[in-house]
């Protein structure tokens, strides 16, 4: 629901940086950097829909890369999202040998 009103506010703006910092820009599940423009997510572990209370509740916030994210919301079509996305070690490297980051 990226769309929903919820995400312009400035409560959930203060709380999601201060969840990326907390985590210093790592994904939760992976690792790899997200601080790049574009490349986290923050998650609700338990979402709003089932505890509005725990809606701006730190603990209840991970951040995520792309992939983690798109893995873990594979309901809402994720899993197409996560097949296609490049694979990628803890550090964010690709894994794939033939990948143009790993040419010489």
């Amino acid at each position: 629901m990226p769309g929903h009103p919820f995400y312009g506010t400035a409560e959930w703006k203060a709380v999601r940086l201060a969840c990326l910092r907390r985590q210093q820009w790592r994904c939760a599940h992976c690792a790899t950097s997200i601080a790049a423009r574009g490349s986290s997510r923050v998650d609700h572990i338990k979402t709003r829909a089932e505890r509005p209370d725990l809606a701006l509740e730190p603990t209840n916030l991970q951040g995520l890369c792309i992939k983690c994210d798109a893995i873990r919301h594979a309901d809402k079509g994720g899993s197409h999202q996560a097949a296609s996305a490049p694979k990628c070690d803890a550090n964010g490297w690709p894994t794939d040998p033939k990948h143009h980051w790993n040419k010489t």
